[in-house]
């Protein structure tokens, strides 16, 4: 940004029409208090159907601080909007944002660069719930949804296949991804979006206190230890921070992404679930906790998004 950061005006763009408005009510007050306590001129902006009028008509904000979660306000939706007002916005821009939040797509780009990811593929919700498409253990899983929303874990030995998934109520798209579940440990990786390429922070080992890591474990106080830097053999640690950042120039993301992984400790085998182009930033979020462990506190992190923003159109 041009102008002198205390003299900004930022819009946090938080809640939505999502799943996750909840936790992106979280994140958006959680980077609106740390940019205020800097001095920031701040308009918190719950996102409807409205918000081009909105942001135009009545706060003409300097800049967008993107703190929405899930289908249209990080699947290029909304950066479209942003980019037809001209508005300089945080994070990944809309292809980026749209490939990212397509589960089946990005594979097939990280793929493609040379990234681990999981087998399996898409298949229509009433036939996976009505037998097992590939043998368990199994992951079902949205096509398009983030934070573990609508997520299963069918396991070993399972008679039956999820029938929530056929449920006339199911809210998550007609096709579902259907993954082999990967044994062992829950990783993460957050890439800083720098001028001279994207760097990882370090790597996280993610536990739940119970069953697997859902939403609940996501950001349900104490639903999850955090051990960072994950204590991992030095060619896993090194070779997942590498993984990230090709992840995130792979899919064209900008600003700060996160990677998730697996990996399967017996078989020595990382790999790539899918990468996140807004992550969380509220209390039990992973990018901030990073962030934090390499040196950048939670306002030197909101800051960098700020002035990382831009408009490329």
């Amino acid at each position: 940004m041009t102008r002198p950061f205390q003299d900004l005006h930022v819009a946090v763009l938080m809640g939505g029409l999502s799943a996750e408005r909840e936790v992106s009510l979280s994140s958006g007050e959680q980077c609106a208090r740390a940019l205020e306590r800097q001095g920031v001129r701040v308009s918190r902006v719950d996102a409807g159907r409205d918000l081009a009028n909105v942001l135009a008509g009545l706060i003409k904000p300097d800049v967008v601080l993107n703190c929405l979660h899930g289908a249209w306000g990080e699947d290029g939706c909304v950066q479209g909007v942003l980019e037809t007002l001209k508005i300089p916005y945080t994070h990944s821009g809309v292809l980026a944002s749209a490939l990212a939040m397509d589960k089946d797509k990005s594979k097939a780009v990280l793929r493609a660069a040379g990234v681990k990811v999981p087998g399996g593929g898409l298949f229509d919700r009433h036939e996976v719930a009505s037998r097992h498409v590939i043998d368990p253990p199994y992951v079902i899983k949205p096509n398009a949804e983030g934070s573990s929303v609508g997520v299963f874990l069918v396991p070993e030995g399972a008679n039956r296949p999820q029938a929530e998934v056929g449920a006339p109520d199911w809210a998550y798209g007609e096709q579902v991804m259907v993954e082999p579940y990967i044994a062992g440990k829950e990783l993460c990786v957050t890439v800083i979006g720098e001028a001279t390429g994207p760097r990882a922070l370090t790597v996280t080992d993610i536990t739940p206190t119970k069953g697997f890591y859902d939403y609940e474990a996501k950001y349900a106080p104490g639903g999850s230890v955090h051990v960072l830097p994950a204590v991992l053999p030095a060619h896993v640690f090194e070779t997942a921070l590498r993984q990230a950042e090709l992840a995130h120039t792979a899919m064209g993301c900008r600003g700060v992404s996160r990677s998730d992984f697996r990996y399967d400790d017996v078989k020595d085998d990382l790999v790539l679930l899918e990468v996140n182009t807004q992550p969380g930033m509220t209390p039990t979020s992973l990018a901030p906790e990073q962030a934090a462990y390499s040196g950048m506190s939670y306002e030197d992190l909101v800051r960098w998004m700020v002035e990382d923003a831009s408009c490329p159109r």
